[in-house]
């Protein structure tokens, strides 16, 4: 069983920054994938970003690539997702997601990640 949690949410104005953080318990970030998603007020759940253990790559959602950054601390198996030049467009809940190491075409699709985080709330507003 693998446990998420995250946490570094809360009201932010826009273009501003704020690190949202996940740490796993029960499996090593080794053995899993680990992804962040998000949750808009339309319930739209979007992809945000990965990392991709064959490869050893990052990926991201169009509307975020170039301004946030995925990062990881295996020793404290933990993820990070440093979020910057925020838009009122990224409210959302950010949620943690943990799943098997998968194929590339399937890090995007929500559905294949079996853990869940609780999420953490991004208000972007001035």
């Amino acid at each position: 069983q693998v446990q998420l949690v995250e946490s570094g949410g809360g009201l932010v104005q826009p273009g501003g920054s704020v690190r949202l953080s996940c740490v796993a318990s029960g499996r090593t970030l080794n053995s899993l994938t680990m992804a962040w998603f998000r949750q808009t007020p339309e319930n739209e759940r979007e992809f945000v970003a990965v990392f991709h253990n064959n490869n050893r790559r990052t990926y991201y959602g169009d509307s975020v690539k170039g301004r946030f950054t995925y990062s990881r601390d295996s020793a404290a198996n933990t993820v990070y997702l440093q979020m910057s030049s925020l838009k009122p467009e990224d409210t959302a809940r950010y949620f943690c997601a943990a799943g098997p190491n998968m194929i590339l075409r399937s890090l995007r699709d929500w559905q294949r990640y079996s853990y869940w985080g609780q999420g953490t709330q991004v208000t972007v507003s001035s």
